[in-house]
């Protein structure tokens, strides 16, 4: 019975030295994987610092940045300067660095294409941005009831719309306040038509089409427009219902407060009508013409400087303006196209238009 005893003894004993020796090999083990794990951590660490290193001090920004940098305007204007680009393609938009943000149509040039036809019969719309007191309502009418067509608009005598079709089917080939109403607003701009046009007709026709859109306008010299709106204005016009749409929303009471406390500004008199800071007769063909997402919509406190401010919307308007199908002076009407729309027919409208765009594109400058 002891010598059984003894040779149980004997076997716990070397069964615990051989555990005591598998449980100091894996401790052994663990500690050396451990050692590896952290040394290649600290060898990736050192490796990401040196290459931060590397690429702050050797490697220039247009090169190394992850994401295209996007220019200041003055940086773009040293390298597209807006006054070489006049009468020139114009494959940018307004805002060279978004060209997704809208869709500005074809420009001058593309229209003295020789391949170029404006076809009625397809998806083309000719898109009228009418400037206050630059005399859009007369040139608007003329859109309207002058055209020689195949199938000419249709004018309800009572109603200030009428139905501009095209001749296969009943869509508009027109958009202007005439034929489609403010459907973008009232006196819509460069920047609420860019952003709206499209999804309109989207939503009145049902049906999702590439179409080629053909931006028109007038002008008249800033002085005699500014005192017209006066004049408009001081006989109790308002323009209120305006949406001044930027930026996916509309422009808020503090950004854009009124000039006056009652329904309107009937009787004001000039001194006051100049004061208000915030009257949108200061400025409107530049701030109608320009992207207005480029300075921050109509949060003044975007820009710098209101003169940084003016300078971009004034370079913006530029380049939306030569890259109209055709604009007018309201001075020259009766030289830039308007006498020449009764004597057209369908695809020879736009080149109508556009054949006495050139002179006038020359020195013409936008001030207020």
């Amino acid at each position: 019975m002891a010598k059984r005893s003894v040779e149980v003894q004997v076997l716990d004993s070397d069964f615990s030295v051989l555990l005591r020796e598998s449980v100091t090999y894996e401790f052994k083990m663990e500690s050396r994987s451990k050692n590896r794990f952290r040394n290649f951590v600290m060898f990736c660490m050192f490796l990401a610092l040196t290459g931060i290193i590397y690429f702050s001090y050797f490697c220039s920004d247009e090169a190394c940045a992850l994401t295209p940098q996007k220019p200041s305007w003055s940086e773009f204007n040293g390298k597209f300067p807006v006054q070489d680009n006049l009468g020139k393609p114009l494959s940018l938009h307004s805002n060279p660095y978004n060209s997704r943000s809208s869709n500005p149509g074809l420009s001058y040039d593309d229209v003295l294409n020789e391949n170029f036809q404006f076809d009625m019969n397809a998806h083309d719309v000719m898109v009228f941005l009418h400037i206050q007191k630059t005399g859009g309502t007369s040139f608007g009418k003329h859109l309207v009831q002058d055209l020689d067509l195949q199938r000419p608009c249709s004018c309800q005598r009572k109603r200030k719309r009428c139905y501009c079709f095209r001749p296969n089917r009943n869509e508009n080939w027109l958009f202007s306040r005439y034929s489609t109403g403010w459907k973008c607003g009232l006196h819509a701009d460069w920047t609420e038509l860019t952003s709206c046009v499209d999804a309109e007709f989207d939503k009145n026709e049902g049906d999702s089409v590439k179409r080629r859109y053909f931006y028109i306008t007038l002008l008249r010299e800033p002085i005699s427009r500014y005192l017209s709106e006066f004049r408009h204005v001081q006989r109790g016009a308002t323009w209120k219902h305006s949406r001044h749409w930027c930026g996916g929303r509309e422009a808020t009471k503090v950004e854009l407060p009124l000039c006056y406390d009652q329904d309107s500004w009937t009787g004001v008199k000039l001194q006051e009508f100049m004061d208000c800071p915030y009257n949108l007769a200061h400025n409107r063909q530049t701030r109608m013409m320009s992207d207005l997402a480029l300075v921050g919509c109509y949060n003044t406190t975007y820009m710098a400087t209101p003169g940084e401010r003016n300078r971009v919307m004034l370079a913006s308007a530029k380049r939306n303006l030569a890259a109209m199908a055709f604009f007018s002076l309201t001075e020259f009407q009766k030289s830039s196209g308007v006498q020449c729309l009764g004597k057209s027919e369908g695809q020879e409208i736009v080149k109508c238009l556009t054949n006495v765009k050139s002179f006038i594109l020359i020195g013409i400058v936008l001030q207020y």
